[in-house]
């Protein structure tokens, strides 16, 4: 628990926490007070923090005061509820503070999806627990957004939770083999060492969430399914977790046949990112249309997740905002070059 106090008057105050448990004290200022570091960075030359025995003081506006309080209390409940933390999730704390959502970073945080292999898989961002709550909520959701989102993993561990707790029979997981249309002829071995490269990202999450040496058992007894899209056309699939993966490129026609594979009992996760369509020249991707034709069908659900809900290194968001920037001044270069009749790339192809 954190008792804290305010001393000052108008907008400048002191505000002294103090943290009843020497233990939670060296958890919540981290190894060589790193986690401290991390929020005096956060809130620059605006404040002023200082340490003794087990009490906290800062002096700033009031404003940064109570910001400062709140962290430490949501960052102690983190601690509570098991959640490690780290620099990183300090700064993501206190943006969701700092926002308008009024969301409790320790809500978000502490949130456990997929427990096992001696780890626990938690969303890390306030969109990714909407992302997670949705998938409880509705019968089929789509989580849209740039690489690192965590779209893909979280939808993975919530569908082998659901197993794990007899929601389900079974796992499907697919994803359209887009270039191996063409190349699949060239490559050597069988079909299914063929399509394996399209198909191991898959595989990797799969091996970070369930045991390895029983991956075999479960799909040869077919409970976990890894298969590409064109295998799915003409199955009705009953009590399943289903997960398309790399959506943004299936055509219309893919999209459309996927969705009605939807059988009783079943659940159905469709991830993907418009901005990484390799589908060749002229295609539609289905994961652009889907949303203007299913957006107000009830028990349909689309997440969107952004560049600020990128769980990889730091320099992965600024890379996805610098394409995204670039992408957007050249907007009116290709409805000019559309104009004059080219061929001009879509966003995202290539």
């Amino acid at each position: 628990m954190v008792e804290s106090t305010h001393t000052g008057r108008d907008d400048r105050a002191q505000i002294k926490i103090v943290v009843p448990d020497d233990h939670s004290m060296v958890s919540l200022l981290g190894s060589r007070d790193e986690l401290l570091h991390a929020v005096e960075r956060a809130f620059g030359d605006g404040i002023d923090i200082h340490v003794r025995g087990n009490e906290i003081t800062a002096t700033g506006s009031r404003a940064d005061t109570d910001l400062v309080s709140r962290l430490f209390t949501e960052m102690l409940e983190m601690l509570k509820g098991g959640t490690q933390l780290t620099p990183d999730a300090v700064e993501r704390s206190l943006a969701m503070l700092r926002g308008e959502g009024g969301a409790r970073p320790a809500e978000v945080l502490n949130l456990n999806v997929l427990s096992g292999r001696g780890r626990t898989i938690r969303p890390k961002t306030l969109n990714q627990k909407r992302y997670v709550d949705a998938i409880d909520k509705h019968t089929i959701v789509f989580g849209i957004g740039p690489a690192g989102t965590g779209k893909t993993y979280l939808a993975m561990a919530k569908a082998v939770r659901a197993l794990q707790e007899k929601q389900v029979n079974r796992i499907i997981l697919t994803r359209p083999a887009v270039e191996a249309g063409e190349r699949l002829g060239f490559l050597p071995g069988t079909l299914y060492e063929k399509i394996d490269p399209y198909l191991r990202p898959l595989y990797d999450a799969l091996h970070d969430m369930v045991d390895p040496d029983s991956i075999p058992r479960l799909m040869a007894a077919g409970t976990i399914e890894v298969a590409p899209l064109a295998y799915m056309r003409g199955r009705s699939l009953n009590d399943s977790f289903i997960i398309l993966d790399e959506a943004q490129n299936t055509s219309p026609e893919q999209m459309k046949m996927f969705l009605t594979r939807l059988g009783f009992g079943s659940k159905v996760v469709v991830t993907g990112d418009v901005t990484q369509v390799d589908l060749p020249n002229g295609t539609q991707s289905g994961l652009r249309v889907v949303q203007d034709i299913l957006q107000d069908v009830e028990d349909i659900h689309f997440s969107r997740l952004t560049s600020q809900d990128v769980v990889r290194h730091k320099l992965v968001t600024e890379i996805v905002d610098a394409y995204n920037r670039y992408d957007e001044s050249r907007v009116p270069e290709f409805k000019k070059d559309a104009a004059r009749g080219g061929s001009g790339r879509k966003r995202g192809q290539r």
